[in-house]
């Protein structure tokens, strides 16, 4: 039997370079199909965001208000998990590697920012809002001493030049588009561009999001 859809979650791609095809036909298939409201995750600030990583959300969010659909922008801020996913090597190594500097990061969880599309989804009165997501913010010499907190491993934070960064990167197997993407999301960092003061995912989820002590524990357990 045929389904419809009348609410949309576009999920941003994972092939960063090539998203922007993607998004755009799943933007017309939704104007195709009449969806009456698409959500999409977006990124910090992204009218404003000068980091690599905001170029296709904008132009993305650009595509949908052109369509016509109705809408809600997610700008998801920084996920905890992109810290936290590799601890082996921190632990390996004694070190994590970044050009982020004393930046402070507005992190959630995966399932944070999940909770927060979910009301989304399910709920009336988000038309035409853009959400600015974050979570408590750290630096990432605290997400390194938390680690090391949790783990009791000595690991601390090793901040370099985006140069020397990149052939760190590189060193460690990483295509070059990839480890240029990388460095350049951490001098965004360094810059403010992933913090925000904006409560709009608490109160999206209605609770706090989840703090970095859990987050890293998790972590931990799993590295």
């Amino acid at each position: 039997m045929p389904t419809t859809t009348d609410r949309l979650l576009l999920v941003s791609g994972n092939e960063v370079g090539q998203r922007l095809a993607q998004h755009k036909n799943v933007v017309q298939a939704a104007v195709d199909a009449g969806v009456e409201l698409i959500a999409y995750t977006s990124t910090l600030r992204a009218d404003t965001n000068s980091t690599k990583l905001a170029e296709e959300h904008r132009t993305t969010e650009a595509l949908i208000r052109e369509s016509g659909l109705p809408y809600v922008f997610l700008r998801n801020g920084w996920y905890i998990e992109n810290n936290t996913d590799n601890l082996a090597t921190a632990f390996q190594f004694g070190t994590i590697d970044g050009s982020a500097g004393d930046g402070r990061i507005s992190g959630a969880t995966r399932a944070d920012f999940a909770a927060a599309a979910a009301v989304v989804l399910t709920s009336d009165g988000h038309d035409g809002n853009v959400y600015e997501l974050g979570g408590t913010a750290y630096t990432m010499t605290e997400l390194a001493a938390e680690v090391a907190a949790q783990s009791g491993k000595p690991v601390t934070y090793q901040n370099l030049p985006a140069d020397e960064y990149t052939q760190v990167l590189l060193g460690a197997g990483l295509p070059a588009p990839f480890a240029a993407l990388l460095v350049d999301s951490d001098l965004g960092i360094s810059r403010g561009e992933l913090f925000t003061t904006s409560t709009d995912l608490e109160r999206l989820i209605g609770r706090p999001s989840t703090p970095l002590t859990d987050a890293v524990a998790a972590a931990v357990k799993t590295a």
